[in-house]
């Protein structure tokens, strides 16, 4: 009888101790990570309620030293309701109010006109000092109501990758951007908070502590606004000084894909988009849109070449200035041969489109697509951003025509989008990784917990010895041929290419013969690369060629990120 009393006495201290552990935890979901809703419910007594107060979690950017900034998060403040049952005198009140407030006359006196009607809102984003005014007035039938909005501090700083908050149909959700990749995360449970404790500790305990609040979190970028403040002042300069259709720049870690910065231009402030007049603008370009990227290609099917070891750097050939194939001539950008002798250095160094059709001709049409494909470029990235789309390489999939691959030599009849492109140019300098392009660390969940996230990389088909060498080439582009060699940066190795496309002519077929895409694409220290930046422009006017639009904005990027992360010298 004792050893059984001693068993069913330990069995009871075993619940008691559990229970007091369930309830201390959950008093520390209440008290430390669920304070604010509760003191919301505090405030109940003093202020009238509205039936559904938007909830929504942080996205934070973060800063090189780790700190946090505050994306897109929530603001309190008020709006104003009547409850025109209550009204005595309408025209008295649209009066006094509309001296406190902005108020739309015609919609005021349409929802006071709603005599059965106990509640109407009338106006929103109300600071404190306002609400108060209002408050003073002592009207019969005009409420303030506290409210929430999301807010973003930035205005239009990183607007394609936040994204933005909307309705639909009555809910509002995330509806662009990491706004909608993460709205499961985000957005808050809508049970009601102001329930007892008591009866949710007893009705479930383990559904109570641990199902709502795990699944809600903040998100943490990758993103750090300085440069990514740097980099959209960068494109709004060329922007303006090129009157370009659009322009986009990624700033990414070629190691593991870590995005720093993203932006094209047009864009918009999330805060206020209601005079947007194309929706288009709110899409992410440089992941959903597409684009010939010209001779930026080059260095991968020069890779390619050297790789399967068709030829070498110093392999030559002889430069007419055109080649013809399948009666199509293709001339170089100037329409000007180099003669005989002319070396593989200077196909990329002065952007030779014979040179690139003699490396797509000895590496032939089922190595240079399978070396191709092999950088990824006819897949999604897998970037967690929403909407992304996949290169559009099909000429090079099925066609027997030489032509097609004699073109996708130098970047013409292939399209993918800027974080396709960046990623598998990376490839180059990170020894054959391809990593998974993100703007998302990790996620600090409701309860306290963080999930930091994690991104798969493959490979491409090329070595790391390959890559050193393309590498070197690529280095001496900038040494020697950017501006002349005058680019040259003494104490560190920057791995470039510039490229300049046609854009294809949607409509009528064939390509425009004014209109072209400007890009340009470096890596830096070019041996241990710790950022590789990707940067176009679509029909810029007014200039003929990458090297023009893009290499002092690129130096000046360049410069500010060795100095702004204190990169030591390479060399």
């Amino acid at each position: 009888m004792k050893s059984s009393f001693l068993f069913r006495s330990r069995i009871l201290l075993f619940f008691i101790l559990l229970f007091v552990v369930l309830l201390l935890a959950k008093l520390f979901l209440i008290q430390v990570i669920s304070s604010n809703v509760y003191s919301e419910a505090a405030n109940r007594q003093y202020y009238t309620l509205s039936q559904n107060v938007f909830e929504r979690k942080t996205i934070y950017f973060s800063r090189k030293d780790g700190t946090l900034v505050s994306a897109a998060t929530q603001t309190p403040g008020y709006k104003l309701a009547i409850a025109p049952n209550e009204l005595v005198n309408v025209e008295d009140a649209y009066k006094k109010l509309s001296a406190k407030v902005t108020l739309k006359q015609d919609d005021f006196f349409a929802k006071a006109g709603k005599k059965d009607d106990p509640y109407e809102e009338v106006a929103n984003h109300l600071s404190e000092s306002e609400a108060k005014a209002i408050s003073l007035l002592k009207i019969p039938g005009v409420k303030i109501v506290p409210e929430k909005w999301r807010l973003y501090p930035g205005d239009q700083l990183a607007s394609h990758t936040l994204g933005l908050v909307g309705y639909k149909g009555d809910e509002l959700a995330g509806r662009y951007g990491l706004e909608r990749q993460y709205n499961e995360e985000l957005a808050l449970s809508k049970n009601n908070p102001y329930v007892n404790f008591f009866a949710e500790v007893f009705s479930n305990i383990s559904k109570n502590l641990f199902s709502d609040e795990t699944k809600n979190g903040d998100v943490v970028t990758t993103i750090e606004p300085t440069v990514q403040d740097f980099l959209e002042k960068k494109l709004s300069q060329v922007k303006e000084k090129y009157r370009v259709d659009s322009v986009g720049g990624i700033i990414m870690n070629p190691e593991d894909g870590s995005i720093y910065a993203l932006s094209a231009k047009p864009d918009f402030n999330p805060n206020d988009f209601s005079g947007v007049k194309q929706t288009s603008t709110f899409s992410n370009p440089l992941v959903e849109n597409v684009l010939e990227f010209g001779s930026v290609v080059k260095p991968l099917v020069m890779a390619a070449a050297l790789d399967a070891g068709v030829l070498t750097a110093k392999t030559t050939y002889n430069d007419r200035g055109s080649v013809i194939v399948e009666k199509k001539e293709i001339f170089n950008f100037d329409k000007k041969g180099r003669g005989p002798g002319t070396g593989m250095q200077e196909v990329l160094s002065q952007s030779l489109n014979t040179g690139m059709v003699f490396v797509e001709q000895k590496l032939g049409k089922e190595k240079l697509r399978e070396y191709l494909l092999s950088f990824a470029i006819d897949k999604k990235t897998g970037i967690d951003l929403p909407n992304e789309t996949g290169g559009l390489v099909s000429n090079i999939m099925k066609s027997p025509r030489e032509i097609e691959y004699a073109n996708a030599s130098f970047g013409q009849g292939i399209a993918f989008s800027p974080m396709e492109m960046i990623r598998a140019l990376s490839a180059l300098g990170n020894g054959g990784q391809l990593v998974v392009p993100h703007v998302v660390d990790r996620i600090k969940y409701s309860i306290g917990l963080e999930k930091k996230l994690t991104y798969p990389t493959a490979r491409a088909k090329i070595s790391e010895a390959t890559g050193e060498e393309i590498t070197r080439m690529l280095v001496e582009v900038m040494d020697k041929a950017l501006k002349g060699g005058t680019a040259k940066m003494e104490h560190y190795s920057v791995a470039v290419k510039t490229g300049t496309a046609q854009v294809a002519n949607s409509v009528d077929g064939g390509y425009y013969e004014d209109r072209h895409t400007h890009s340009f694409f470096g890596y830096f220290p070019a041996y241990d690369p710790q950022f590789i930046v990707l940067l176009y422009a679509v029909n810029p006017k007014g200039v003929l060629y990458a090297t023009e639009t893009w290499a002092d904005p690129f130096i000046d990027i360049t410069k500010f990120l060795l100095n702004y992360y204190e990169v030591p010298p390479d060399r």
